[in-house]
């Protein structure tokens, strides 16, 4: 049976891919793993696993408008009818077209079609951790909840063709359509929070959204707690509260930004720094609080 972890936070910068490569290296002493970067819009974990590429394949997230000149009767009903001004003088701006599909529709020559855009690209890639999944969605593109929904995917294949008992995901920030398609289905939630007034406003607004989707019972972890302890002592007060588990509390640490220079997990890089001995006991708290551990 395979079961999944994804590491979330309701913000950016709260240091929560820094968090899951630490998790990656640690899990692997543990189980066999897979990996998954779902932040597709702004992927960072290969950037602390290093990892070979060994495949990639093209995203399309939307369609775009294609006008054949040669069926073209030069009628201007595409031009007049779009409402995203995406043609002008039988040329479609690729960057204004939404693939709505009304161009097509009342084109009376039969000149226009929708083809698939190229949006991004998956990957998947060999780590010293075991396969990583990720991609890149280009910019400006939409559709980042269906990239992320494909990198899951690859991630759970490979697990079942390595054998692997355990998926570790990094997902996205925020509680938009990436954050909801990273959480579907999963089997536990570490949500890591900053100690700031924001930090708190967005951890309670990351619960509420696996709360809605009845997602599982999630852990809480606090990063750089040391920064601001007043608010670290609400974020304990509140989990106390709401019945949450805090399994752990990191302090901030310049080894963090030292290893990340150097491409590695700070577990691995400073093992016996300030960070790395409490990631160590997040994780032999999240294993107890998750039956992970057996």
């Amino acid at each position: 049976m395979v079961r999944e972890l994804v590491v979330v936070s309701g913000k950016g910068g709260t240091g929560k891919t820094s968090i899951a490569a630490s998790l990656a290296s640690l899990a692997s002493e543990d189980f066999k793993l897979s990996l998954a970067d779902c932040d597709v819009e702004a992927s960072n974990l290969p950037i602390l696993l290093n990892p070979e590429v060994r495949g990639e394949e093209k995203f399309s997230g939307s369609k775009l408008a294609s006008i054949d000149l040669e069926r073209c009767t030069r009628c201007m009903r595409c031009e007049e009818e779009c409402r995203f001004d995406a043609i002008r003088e039988l040329r479609v701006d690729e960057l204004a077209c939404e693939g709505c599909g009304v161009c097509v529709y009342v084109c009376p020559a039969g000149a226009v079609e929708l083809r698939d855009r190229d949006s991004g690209l998956l990957y998947l890639s060999e780590t010293r951790y075991g396969p990583l999944a990720h991609a890149r969605l280009n910019p400006g593109e939409s559709n980042s909840g269906k990239l992320v929904a494909l990198v899951r995917h690859r991630a759970r294949q490979a697990a079942l063709e390595r054998g692997a008992s355990l998926i570790l995901s990094d997902g996205p920030p925020g509680v938009g359509c990436p954050a909801i398609s990273s959480i579907t289905g999963v089997d536990f939630a570490l949500v890591v929070a900053e100690p700031t007034l924001s930090g708190l406003h967005d951890l309670k607004r990351i619960l509420e959204l696996l709360s809605h989707f009845r997602a599982v019972k999630p852990l809480i972890a606090v990063n750089m707690w040391d920064i601001n302890p007043e608010i670290s002592e609400e974020i304990k007060a509140f989990c106390m509260g709401e019945g949450l588990d805090l399994v752990g509390m990191i302090p901030f640490d310049k080894m963090v930004a030292e290893a990340a220079a150097q491409r590695k997990p700070v577990v691995e890089y400073a093992p016996n720094g300030r960070a790395s001995l409490e990631l160590k006991k997040l994780w032999r708290e999240v294993k107890t609080v998750t039956g992970l551990g057996g």
